[in-house]
């Protein structure tokens, strides 16, 4: 026999309205958002249920604590963010700041890798592998990422930061590398 839920009469529901030129599409505990050839997936908590109308997205969640109605408004920041993101994209701006020697950072198309040579008059190079959903535009001294996944996005300019940074020397006197400038939301100057 199959196991009968207990219906709770305390979930929390939320429904999310959904653009018109985004299809999206429910798989079991997967929810794909699609516009022209730009994909993202979402893996749902297993305490929430989502269901389709029309063009609204019903999330559920199991009962009512805490912990599920705190995941639920996260996945709903998480899908919000994909729909910003297929309909106008990410993007990061980075500047590459050279003191003492001068850098070379070049993109690798076959390789999908940005090089970074002469750091700190390094004699090997230093490389960090770029998804093929991210957009890389290099104009010296700045480097722009793009790409409507905010997380990957993110990730990749971290990547470079973290790739540059100088170990076990005085940061105020090395200050070469790369750094974030922009990103979504906030400018440094």
């Amino acid at each position: 026999m199959a196991k009968k839920e207990k219906i709770n009469l305390n979930r929390m529901e939320e429904k999310m309205e959904i653009p018109t030129g985004i299809d999206i599409s429910i798989d079991g505990q997967i929810v794909t958002l699609k516009k022209d050839s730009k994909e993202t997936k979402r893996l749902l908590n297993r305490e929430i249920i989502a269901s389709k109308e029309n063009n609204t997205l019903i999330l559920v969640t199991r009962d009512n604590k805490k912990e599920q109605r705190r995941n639920l408004r996260t996945l709903i920041a998480h899908i919000k963010n994909d729909i910003e993101g297929l309909t106008n994209g990410f993007e990061y701006e980075l500047e590459i700041c050279n003191v003492h020697f001068p850098m070379n950072v070049a993109f690798d198309k076959a390789k999908r890798e940005i090089i970074i040579k002469n750091l700190i008059g390094e004699k090997h190079p230093r490389g960090v592998k770029i998804p093929a959903d991210v957009e890389v535009e290099i104009k010296m001294p700045h480097i722009k990422l793009s790409a409507h996944n905010i997380e990957l996005v993110g990730q990749m300019a971290a990547n470079l930061e973290k790739a540059t940074r100088i170990r076990y020397k005085d940061r105020n006197k090395f200050q070469d590398g790369i750094f974030i400038t922009k990103k979504p939301g906030k400018i440094y100057s």
